[in-house]
């Protein structure tokens, strides 16, 4: 486990042993949550796994779901949810889960667990990688690295690249060469240099994406049960506002037309790629609001508070974290007392000027 993983896990452990959770939970925990998940499948081994955070066995879905229910939250679909919080606090709280992209095992291992369990859910679906147009490039890279002794990604990289040999280097070289993808290079060129790597390495992206996501049918089987809603997610998985208003519009667009042409239904609901402060901004809420979106989801971390319906294009989530699945913390979650906290901390870094350690709760996702 590495230092941050070691972080969260102490954080945690302070609000268990505590009770702060219980204490705070009145004024804490909101009307309801928003879960995210990505990709639900049985646990492999092998230490070097960046993407971990992105998956949870189909066991720990069971039973968090479970454990929601079990702190009286009813799981809805977000037709409902959005009702709901339209119309402020009720007499039962709910919960909505929520996955994105369209990974081929929401349907496989997912479906089948919620499904038994009764419980509604919502598929958000970048169609670029259903089409297989698009890069799941964040995945690749995990393979690059774990199949090579040093990574070279530029042209001018005379040196022979970044280093990747140890573990410690491997985690090291992901995490440099993602930052380099998402806040140093322009959209365009991240899936530029992305192509150009695998094309160097030996990934096939088309086959990446054939093993990982969902094909137009299996979607079509997916959306045809009442409990699922489809939502959309761009079409190439982009961070919008990365790009300029035209090509983040387009975007959108594409995404919904396509799902639209292929399901026989316009999404109604949407999700964006990324969901962090660099990846989605006021303008663009703006344009999903223009659009006529009914909701869209961030990947801020917190829960459904009253005060969300002034908004109903920037709400937050809750995380299931693949590197944390303990079902004590789906309590803490509900609670809202982590996100407070971090919300806290985060105002008194930027009166301070220093950055919040805090953030480091809330690993980022995809």
């Amino acid at each position: 486990m590495g230092m941050r993983q070691q972080a969260i896990s102490r954080a945690f452990c302070v609000l268990q042993a505590t009770g702060l959770c219980r204490l705070l939970a009145p004024v804490t925990r909101g009307c309801g949550a928003v879960f995210m998940l990505h990709h639900v499948r049985p646990a492999v081994p092998g230490r070097f796994q960046p993407n971990r955070h992105l998956e949870v066995t189909p066991e720990f879905l069971r039973v968090a779901v479970e454990r929601i229910r079990a702190n009286g939250y009813r799981i809805i679909a977000m037709d409902e949810a959005v009702d709901l919080l339209k119309t402020g606090y009720g007499q039962q709280r709910y919960a909505v889960l929520t996955f994105d992209d369209g990974y081929r095992d929401n349907l496989e291992a997912a479906y089948p667990v919620l499904k038994e369990l009764s419980a509604p859910f919502t598929v958000y679906v970048a169609t670029g990688l259903i089409d297989r147009t698009s890069e799941l490039w964040w995945l690749a890279l995990e393979r690059i690295i774990a199949e090579n002794d040093s990574v070279a990604f530029l042209k001018d990289d005379i040196d022979g690249g970044v280093a990747c040999r140890t573990l410690e280097e491997k985690e090291a070289c992901f995490e440099k060469l993602t930052a380099f993808l998402t806040q140093d290079v322009g959209e365009r060129e991240q899936r530029a240099i992305v192509r150009a790597l695998c094309e160097k390495y030996g990934i096939d992206l088309a086959t990446l994406a054939d093993e990982q996501m969902m094909t137009w049918n299996e979607l079509r089987t997916l959306a045809a049960d009442p409990l699922v809603t489809i939502g959309a997610h761009t079409h190439n998985h982009v961070a919008m506002a990365r790009l300029d208003a035209d090509a983040a519009r387009a975007e959108v667009l594409k995404g919904m037309e396509r799902l639209e042409a292929e399901l026989g239904r316009r999404p109604k609901h949407f999700a964006y790629p990324y969901g962090k402060a660099y990846a989605v901004g006021p303008r663009d809420a703006g344009i999903l609001r223009e659009i006529g979106i009914a909701s869209s989801v961030t990947t801020l971390p917190g829960v459904l508070h009253s005060s969300n319906a002034r908004d109903l294009t920037m709400l937050p989530r809750v995380s299931l974290n693949g590197r944390f699945q303990d079902p004590a913390l789906i309590d803490q979650y509900l609670s809202g007392v982590p996100f407070a906290l971090y919300d806290l901390a985060r105002w008194a870094a930027n009166g301070f000027g220093v950055r919040s350690g805090f953030s480091r709760f809330f690993p980022s996702t995809r």
